[in-house]
């Protein structure tokens, strides 16, 4: 009998709710925890999930790989911001790894797979797929799927199948509840279907729901939350929400046998989101960054605004935030002189992490070098990565709000930020040794790979769990 190796991944799936809060909802992750172990999974530095699943699938960090974010420096003009896609992958994933070695895989929804490549198996591409999400899948979105007919089974099989929710940054929540789970009834009913009709060795699907649920309900389940409403409609939400993951985890182990390693995992988990520091104007009060005039009311930050010959350093908004410095030869308007960048970088550093609330309480910002937490620094690394205190605060990049606080999203309703640790269960019918101490998410690839018998490549970040 053929070994196999099944992952399945929920985006932002937090220990918490996991391991604690919904676990008598869960009896079958329960069984999984049970027959095997599991524990906190810590995230990429940023915890977010791009680039944090394709380091899991590559057992590779953001710099190496050059990707630190959604969006990313194309070059070191001051627009050039391009999202991430698969062509910035230029080193093997696990099922291209596994293709080397005769093994077929299934690849539905992993982040960073559009455009899809040619590889030993099957592929339906993620959340970041830049089309319409109301538009059917067709046979003519050449790079959606590999092989391009699979979109023809997906119609068959799923036809109300959803890359993503359409403006999940939303007050309507009742739609968006609906919509959630008929998005993820409709991906576990093809992944069904791939894991039954097509003869793999590696399966790896990541479903977005759960990523889209935290943001959108959580206030209506933690009690801590600054907006927790306690006779919300959506007060169960969430509980549900889990409850159908389980039951369709449920639904995919009848589809694998006893020789089949089974992985839960998540890219990073979640916590609430107290409020947002506005980057680029805690930098305009810090001297750091001028504008040509100040804004008329809240307004979206882009770099027309901007008096480059006298700013030092500008930002970028987000779950965490983005410094990048204004250096002489390297931008074209910089100032900085680049003797004085490690000086005025720490200087940055300083008073960032001493930013305390409106009540004079430091929020224990934390700040990183890129050179300092990864091996490398592929492509254009930011300067500073700000985890605003400790990511119970999020970034805010727009102007005009004449505080370095404020308590609304700029990019719509959103009720969480991401966490530094995700989960993780195996069951691999040898290991029953229930909870165990942390693990890396570069272990993962690590761990399938080991599964197989393959050797793991040196350049390898993780270790086998």
């Amino acid at each position: 009998m053929k070994k196999r190796v099944m992952i399945i991944g929920w985006d932002c799936a937090a220990p918490e709710l996991v391991f604690d809060a919904f676990k008598d909802d869960m009896p079958n992750t329960q069984r999984l925890m049970q027959e095997g172990i599991y524990g906190h999974l810590e995230s990429t530095i940023p915890p977010i999930t791009v680039p944090a699943w394709m380091c899991m699938m590559t057992s590779r960090d953001p710099g190496e790989l050059g990707i630190y974010g959604f969006r990313n420096r194309n070059d070191y003009s001051y627009d050039a911001l391009t999202i991430a896609n698969s062509h910035a992958i230029k080193v093997p994933p696990l099922w291209e790894l596994l293709g080397q070695e005769q093994k077929r895989s299934v690849v539905l929804g992993v982040p960073l797979t559009y455009p899809t490549k040619p590889f030993p198996g099957w592929m339906v591409t993620s959340f970041l797929t830049p089309i319409d999400p109301n538009s059917p899948i067709t046979e003519n979105n050449l790079q959606w799927t590999f092989p391009p007919r699979l979109a023809r089974e997906i119609a068959q099989v799923a036809p109300e199948y959803m890359i993503d929710i359409p403006d999940f940054r939303t007050d309507k929540r009742a739609e968006l509840e609906k919509q959630l789970f008929k998005m993820t009834r409709e991906r576990f009913k093809f992944a069904r279907y791939l894991l039954e009709k097509k003869s793999w060795d590696f399966f790896v699907m990541v479903e977005m729901g759960s990523d889209r649920l935290h943001h959108a309900f959580w206030r209506y389940w933690d009690k801590t939350h600054p907006k927790y409403e306690p006779n919300s409609p959506y007060t169960n939400t969430m509980r549900n929400y889990y409850r159908m993951l389980d039951e369709e985890l449920g639904e995919m182990l009848t589809c694998v046998d006893e020789n089949t390693t089974v992985m839960i995992v998540s890219d990073h988990g979640a916590k609430r989101m107290v409020g947002g520091i506005c980057i680029n104007e805690w930098l305009m009060k810090n001297g750091y960054l001028t504008l040509k005039t100040e804004p008329q009311g809240i307004t979206r930050w882009t770099t027309d605004m901007v008096n480059w010959q006298q700013t030092k350093a500008w930002g970028e908004g987000g779950y965490y935030g983005r410094i990048f410095l204004n250096i002489a030869g390297r931008e074209s308007d910089g100032i900085v002189r680049a003797e004085d960048y490690e000086k005025v970088r720490n200087e940055l550093k300083k008073q960032l992490e001493g930013i305390t609330d409106e009540s004079g309480q430091s929020i224990n910002t934390r700040v990183f070098k890129p050179q300092e937490i990864y091996r490398e620094c592929n492509n254009i690394p930011p300067d500073l990565i700000v985890y605003f205190g400790d990511l119970y605060w999020r970034s805010v990049g727009s102007v005009g709000y004449n505080s370095i606080y404020t308590y609304e999203n700029d990019t719509g309703p959103d009720d969480c930020n991401h966490a530094e640790m995700g989960i993780f269960i195996i069951k691999d019918g040898r290991q029953i040794d229930g909870q165990v101490p942390p693990k890396s998410i570069y272990d993962i690839a690590p761990t399938a790979l080991r599964e197989f018998g393959i050797d793991i490549p040196d350049v390898m970040l993780g270790k086998p769990i």
